[in-house]
């Protein structure tokens, strides 16, 4: 039996995974190669190149954010960083097969926006998604808990306004993931946490 048991859901993943692999070589080069100047956070040109960029998270860390909610029964889930929303159906998969409950996604790239409704059509998954276009610390401040599971994979400097935000809805137990250092946010709040050996890193914690 695969993670998700879903040969449908799985085949449009891998599709996803492999397109988004395909753009890694053009981010890295950007970045290291082709972009000056001193580097003090994403600044207009930075957001401009990656505006159609689908950053996917990894799927391995992906696998382990649906194994994660399916064992502690998630049923209310928080995605900071959608894109193409390819993390949000592993997200979905999660709550469909807990019996049900709800993923928020927010995205504010137009180039992004259809695809990731596309996405979510075409898994058939949808109807488990509340999906707002526009930006992420404004769409949730309308996203009731308790939370079960929240998940970063954003810039860091997304981190301390939606960790302000959404910390006091995140029922007692709840995990969080981040594809980014979460210690820095989380580490004077009284939350659990602690560095996984997957590719660049990943975080996990969970609140008291």
């Amino acid at each position: 039996m695969s993670v998700l048991n879903d040969p449908k859901l799985e085949a449009l993943l891998a599709d996803l995974h492999r397109a988004s692999k395909d753009q890694e070589e053009a981010i890295e080069r950007y970045f290291w190669k082709e972009r000056t100047g001193p580097w003090n956070g994403m600044e207009p040109r930075d957001e401009a190149f990656m505006a159609d960029k689908m950053e996917a998270l990894d799927q391995p860390k992906a696998e382990l954010c649906y194994l994660l909610c399916r064992a502690i029964r998630a049923r209310r889930i928080v995605e900071v960083g959608t894109s193409y929303g390819v993390s949000t159906l592993y997200l979905a998969a999660a709550v469909r097969d807990n019996g049900g409950g709800v993923v928020f996604a927010a995205e504010k790239e137009p180039a992004k926006i259809g695809r990731a409704r596309a996405t979510f059509a075409a898994a058939g998954l949808a109807d488990f998604i509340e999906f707002h276009e526009g930006d992420v610390v404004e769409a949730a401040q309308g996203f009731a808990g308790p939370i079960d599971f929240l998940l970063f994979d954003v810039w860091g400097h997304m981190m301390p306004p939606m960790v302000e935000l959404l910390g006091p809805r995140l029922r007692p137990g709840a995990a969080i993931c981040g594809d980014n250092n979460l210690s820095e946010h989380l580490g004077a709040a009284g939350y659990r946490q602690t560095k996984l050996p997957l590719a660049k890193g990943f975080w996990l914690a969970v609140k008291e």
